[in-house]
């Protein structure tokens, strides 16, 4: 989410899309920890990782429509990646 929210990402649909996504991931992996039983948490953990994966696509396309940097793309792949890995390791 910090990482997004500093981004100059020039679309603004795309920028309003990759942060809303991000602070879903962000607010569901909450919610997964915080539930007590396990398909409730394989729940809330499955759709932060589909957000993260949102907010990635999102971010993505900027980069390929020019409207943010390469760099700024690359570190939110590396990023996303390994957002993606760890919640897949959470569902279970």
């Amino acid at each position: 989410m910090k990482l997004i929210g500093k981004m100059r990402i020039a679309d603004a649909n795309l920028r309003a899309q990759a942060r809303r996504s991000a602070a879903s991931a962000a607010l569901n992996t909450a919610e997964g920890a915080a539930r007590a039983t396990i398909a409730d948490k394989s729940r809330a953990y499955a759709i932060a990782r589909t957000e993260c994966c949102e907010a990635v696509a999102a971010i993505e396309i900027a980069g390929a429509l020019g409207a943010c940097s390469q760099p700024d793309v690359a570190r939110v792949l590396a990023l996303g990646a390994r957002l993606k890995d760890v919640l897949s390791r959470l569902i279970r």
